[in-house]
């Protein structure tokens, strides 16, 4: 009972969003989402309205497909940094391993406010302010330390004694991470692929400050977040707004929850 009551209290906001957006202006102004289920089929009280002037006249479809061109290196390029790096620290011996690791592992406090001015300063000199490189290898570093940390986990936790006879039979340490650590790795790299594409994609504050307030490279929390400042009383246009973008999360955590639960207990647990 306790899982079902929890269930419905995350559900019905995403549900009185959903139906907010699909209905007439006179109707969120006048009355609440819940009276539409009185007559849930009376298609006047429905309407795709909302969606194409939010889409078409407001910019949310360019900024769609930005959010796109900015989380999907964004969460590529961790992935794959993390993962060589988190192999060398499990399974490869060299000086300063433990002490480079829990240095690692200490940047996972460090307030991401504190690096704003440094960071930006840096980007200005190199001309990456403003720029789809900057902001990807920005959410890149800002990832890294939680990506290394999950994957060495999970990577510490796989047998050695299957590395070990790798190793016998002539494997390089590189073949042993291609052919043996990464196919065996998959429900933490799905994991972490939801976790950094969930926050590259939720992200404001790091595009604010490293993307400006441009419209040609704004993802939608940029362009959601002008839409408040503009249409502040039109709450039907704003919820047609914020549902176009918690699709795809929504879609991406459901596509792959089950990679995300295996993964997350193998590398929470095990290490």
């Amino acid at each position: 009972m306790a899982v079902v009551l929890t269930a419905l209290a995350w559900f019905l906001p995403t549900l009185g969003l959903l139906v907010s957006s699909l209905r007439p202006a006179s109707d969120v102004f006048n009355s609440g989402w819940w009276t539409v289920f009185a007559n849930p089929f009376d298609l006047t009280r429905w309407t795709l309205a909302n969606y194409q002037h939010v889409l078409a006249q407001q910019g949310m479809g360019r900024a769609f497909l930005n959010s796109f061109v900015i989380a999907l290196p964004a969460t590529l390029l961790p992935v794959l940094v993390a993962s060589f790096a988190a192999f060398a620290f499990a399974w490869l011996d060299f000086p300063g391993r433990q002490a480079l690791f829990l240095t690692v592992v200490a940047f996972l406090v460090v307030p991401l406010q504190m690096t704003f001015i440094p960071v930006l300063r840096i980007y200005n000199q190199m001309g990456l302010a403003g720029s789809l490189v900057g902001i990807w290898l920005a959410h890149t570093g800002y990832g890294l330390p939680f990506a290394i940390y999950l994957m060495r986990n999970f990577f510490g936790s796989l047998p050695g004694e299957l590395f070990e006879s790798a190793y016998i039979d002539g494997a390089s340490p590189l073949s042993a991470f291609f052919r043996l650590a990464l196919p065996m790795s998959t429900p933490a790299l799905a994991s972490l692929g939801i976790f950094q594409f969930l926050w590259v994609w939720n992200d404001l504050l790091v595009a604010l400050i490293y993307l400006g307030g441009g419209s040609a490279t704004a993802p939608l929390t940029l362009k959601l977040s002008s839409l408040v400042g503009s249409y502040g009383q039109d709450w039907h246009v704003l919820t047609a707004a914020a549902f176009v973008s918690m699709m795809v999360p929504v879609v991406v955590f459901f596509a792959l929850q089950r990679y995300f639960v295996r993964g997350i207990l193998a590398g929470a647990v095990k290490g």
